[in-house]
């Protein structure tokens, strides 16, 4: 028989309980005194001090196992509000929901808006047709071409939204639907048009009767609004609760985008369609199940317009896209046994007005209701703590009471003695239950420790001063540093506890660690642990808007430029696409802005003997010199070269080993990492002397030119700014030095006006293009990635390969990229061969000009055209290389491109000092 695999769990509860047994606690450790020192003891009576000892410790091991086994929520409470449970953690309706994905959710948005009964999205059909031998696309069918030459497709991921409007209510919602579908689009798609949705008129007549005590008007009016929801259903909206008794799960309850009225119910939103056809057995059903009716004596349902005929008096159809509604010629004629009533019509339209708002109120609570409340733990002090000692019998004189007056010196130093022994297991105990009070902000997604062990002091033993000094009593802080300061690998530590964090998610940082340990090496850990925090304070965003596109809907009326610029440029509004990426590559600053601007200049002079050369300078935000080259390189390439390794250096350059220097007198040429200390002595004793550094390279001759990689030319005389210098140029390599950015381009944002017959200024096409295998289609779902090639890691072949890989996972499935690593920074090659520069150029003028919504494309200054140019003549950089055959073993693998195993492809390479190919 096939051997049936077995699923295989990891259990919940894996607590041993151990912890708890004062007698397994007592018993293992007798065991373990045995096989330690079983030879020398081996009397372990209760009688034995030495099992007193044990006895003790094992009742504070008791302890502390129950305080671990208390309910997690009280173990996370704090009474501090910054590190209670709310500030420390998600809560389901921040990490379940999503932004719009699907029809439903988009659905879902719109009906939360006030005035919006329901809503259809419908596929807008747009045809575009190529001319193959020309290589041109157009809207309108090209004359005088052979059929062969010629074809055509529709483009795909243009929308156009049917609207129910609630009574009273007009196109003066549909602002608000555009705002709010702009601000959740998906990407690659666009809303074109909106619509209220057409009407068919539909005739009901009925002959009722109803109960004797019943309210004729109300039965009317309950009739009128049942058939009313039957002809255009109206959703209604769920509290958490009601969903969750509904059988719904908690991650089906947030399924979706997070809206202000409560939770649509997926089930009853697929059933809400426009109706294709509209039944009499329904309507009877509907009637029948009104409170007060007893019987239906005659009905039928049909057009409103007699001339318009009917198959079957069972069914009346429904055009497409259109709602049934009744007309005046529907009547409903009302009876109490043989007995004809006549209604009062306007108190049955008051009731039904009242029946509405009825269940507008029904609903408020479903508003006020949308989360799940995390438990609300008692707050305890966890790291609560009494020494051991003053459980001892009073015979050993070391508890609260102390020796008796009347003993000998030597009783009272043994005492003191065992006291100091005992110290030790009390300093160890009071350690663990420190850390189980740092529990919730050590696993915290918002935590800001950067400490992984801890200690506090004790506090309650008797003459503690005789025995310990120097023990700072009131400052745990100092306490911590000077007993467990040197075991706290704390960058390695925390990075596992945020591994733990992420895995939660399924996420994990690995494969990029590894590659990071390449480019930054003993850097590594500290700058994946600042890109794991800054990964996880932004889950919630970066997970529910993976597929979100950029909001370009901004309208231009009543603003200047320079407000324009402040929402489409040099921002945060990008695609979900974007920032998630950014947060998995380490991309610190993932905004749309000018990427050829950087803090690094790379410029060219004619040394003294007219030879052109090179030097760079890194400035800081204030655009401030703080670092500069030392030597003049022949080429760009060198340059930029030694510029990174002065960054690099800087990276791997330990802050507190800066600052353990400073703690002492400070030397010249004193070497600290990476960093050697410069001080000038003035020729006035009365003057002070200056300080500046430089990168090095301590592995060269200190009389080599290699030996200094860069300098500050900054002097300062003040050792403390001197000291603020070093440390605020480390963490800004570390932390704010970037040149990297990633643009993305949806190419269908950039089709002619699909609602005009004409269009022009359409994406260029190759006649490959037309090939039966291939697409022809520029636009749908397609996507282009400009990225900057020149920086540190982009120009690693490594890390692109890593980048090309996760710039796919991380792309929609069905979206298609063509990904460009292209240009160089501004001013060191001219701007009009800086393709880069003329994209970003060329992209923001295009999306000011867009922000107009009075035309859907901006053409008159051609806007678009220049933007569909820069375009296509952007260039990807590839790293300089060498042919290699592929069985050269011995070769070094750095820059070697092997035929047929390389993408590059049939490429006539013309490698310039940037290592750009054309």
């Amino acid at each position: 028989m096939p051997t049936i695999n077995q699923h295989i769990t990891i259990p919940k509860n894996v607590a041993s309980q151990d912890d708890l047994d004062f007698h397994f606690l007592r018993k293992e450790g007798i065991a373990y005194i045995e096989q330690m020192g079983g030879k020398l003891w081996t009397d372990f009576n209760s009688h034995d001090p030495g099992i007193t000892i044990l006895e003790m410790l094992c009742y504070a091991i008791t302890d502390l196992g129950v305080r671990i086994n208390t309910p997690l929520e009280n173990l996370l409470a704090s009474d501090d509000p910054k590190e209670s449970i709310h500030a420390q953690f998600y809560k389901a309706s921040q990490i379940f929901p999503s932004k719009p994905v699907n029809e439903l959710d988009y659905r879902k948005l719109f009906i939360d808006i006030e005035g919006v009964k329901n809503c259809w999205l419908r596929t807008y059909k747009k045809k575009v047709f190529v001319d193959c031998k020309n290589n041109k696309l157009s809207y309108k069918k090209f004359d005088g071409i052979l059929p062969e030459f010629q074809k055509d497709f529709d483009l795909k991921g243009l929308y156009t939204l049917l609207v129910d409007l609630e009574e009273g209510y007009g196109e003066e919602v549909f602002t608000t639907i555009k705002e709010k579908y702009h601000e959740n689009r998906n990407l690659c798609e666009d809303l074109i048009e909106l619509k209220k949705v057409a009407t068919e008129p539909i005739a009901i007549c009925a002959n009722v009767e109803v109960l004797p005590e019943a309210d004729e008007e109300w039965v009317y009016a309950n009739i009128l609004y049942e058939i009313e929801n039957y002809l255009s259903p109206s959703l209604q909206f769920y509290s958490v609760q009601q969903l969750l008794e509904k059988g719904y799960s908690t991650d089906m309850v947030f399924d979706g985008p997070i809206l202000s009225n409560g939770f649509i119910d997926t089930e009853e939103l697929k059933n809400a369609e426009l109706r294709r056809e509209v039944r009499l057995s329904d309507i009877m059903k509907i009637v029948m199940n009104v409170e007060g009716v007893k019987l239906i004596k005659d009905i039928s349902v049909g057009y409103c317009d007699e001339n318009r005929p009917q198959e079957n008096k069972w069914i009346v159809c429904v055009a497409p896209d259109k709602k049934p509604v009744l007309c005046n010629r529907s009547t409903f004629n009302f009876s109490k046994g043989f007995l004809p009533l006549n209604l009062n019509y306007d108190r049955a339209n008051e009731y039904v007005k009242q029946i509405k708002q009825d269940a507008v109120e029904a609903q408020q609570l479903s508003a006020s209701d949308k989360e799940l409340p995390l438990p609300s733990g008692v707050a305890l002090d966890a790291n609560e703590y009494t020494t051991i000692q003053n459980d001892f019998p009073d015979t050993y004189g070391i508890g609260r009471e102390g020796v008796a007056i009347h003993v000998t010196d030597e009783r009272r130093s043994k005492a003191k003695q065992l006291k100091a022994y005992l110290t030790f297991f009390d300093q160890i105990l009071v350690s663990y239950f420190q850390h189980l009070s740092k529990v919730r902000t050590l696993f915290s997604i918002s935590g800001e420790e950067t400490r992984t062990y801890f200690t506090q002091a004790i506090k309650d033993i008797k003459d503690f001063d005789e025995i310990v000094k120097e023990y700072p009593m009131s400052n745990n802080e100092e306490l911590t540093e000077r007993l467990v300061s040197q075991f706290d690998n704390n960058i390695e530590r925390r990075n596992e506890i945020l591994d733990h964090l992420l895995a939660r998610f399924a996420e994990r940082f690995g494969e990029y660690t590894f590659l990071m340990k390449a480019l930054y090496g003993s850097a590594t850990d500290e700058i994946v642990l600042a890109n794991k925090e800054a990964f996880l304070k932004d889950y919630e965003a970066i997970s529910s808007q993976r597929g979100m596109a950029f909001n370009y809907y901004v309208t231009a009326k009543n603003q200047s430029r320079i407000q324009l610029e402040k929402q489409l440029w040099n921002t945060n509004n990008i695609s979900g696409f974007q920032k998630r990426v950014a947060r998995l590559l380490g991309i610190t600053n993932e905004r749309r802005r000018h990427l050829t601007k950087s803090n690094v200049e790379v410029y060219e002079f004619k040394d003294s003997d007219d030879i052109l050369v090179y030097r760079w300078r890194i400035r800081d935000k204030q655009n401030n010199i703080i670092l500069s080259a030392t030597e003049n390189y022949p080429t760009k390439s060198f340059a930029i070269k030694e510029l990174y390794e002065a960054v690099l250096k800087l990276a791997q350059t330990r802050k507190n080993a800066i600052e353990a220097v400073f703690e002492n007198t400070i030397e010249d040429n004193m070497e600290v990492d990476f960093i050697k200390i410069d001080k000038s002595s003035p020729t006035n004793p009365a003057t002070p002397p200056s300080y500046s550094f430089s990168v090095i390279n301590p592995k060269e001759k200190k009389s080599g030119s290699d030996y200094i990689i860069a300098k500050q030319y900054t002097y300062y005389q003040d050792l403390k700014d001197f000291k603020k210098a070093i440390l605020e140029t480390i963490d800004f390599m570390k932390n704010e030095f970037t040149e990297e950015g990633i643009f993305l381009v949806e190419h269908m944002l950039l089709r002619p006006d699909v609602t005009k017959e004409e269009g022009t200024h359409f994406f260029p096409i190759c006649a490959d293009d037309c090939d039966d295998c291939g697409t022809i289609d520029p636009y749908s779902y397609r996507v282009s990635i400009v990225i900057p090639g020149f920086t540190y890691r982009f120009s690693n072949p490594d890390f692109r390969r890593y980048m090309e890989t996760i710039l796919k996972q991380e792309l929609p499935a069905h979206i298609l990229p063509k990904i460009c690593w292209v240009g160089s920074r501004e001013g060191t090659v001219a701007d009009e061969d800086n393709d880069l520069l003329c994209f970003e150029n060329a992209y923001k003028e295009y999306l000011l000009a867009k922000a107009n919504l009075e035309q859907e494309q901006p053409t008159e200054n051609n806007e678009l055209q220049e933007l569909i140019v820069a375009m296509h003549k952007l260039n990807t950089i590839y790293p300089a290389g060498r042919l290699t055959d592929c069985n050269a073993e011995e070769e070094a693998l750095d820059g070697r491109i092997i035929l047929g195993q390389s993408s590059l492809g049939n490429i006539n390479f013309i490698e310039d000092d940037e290592n750009k190919t054309r």
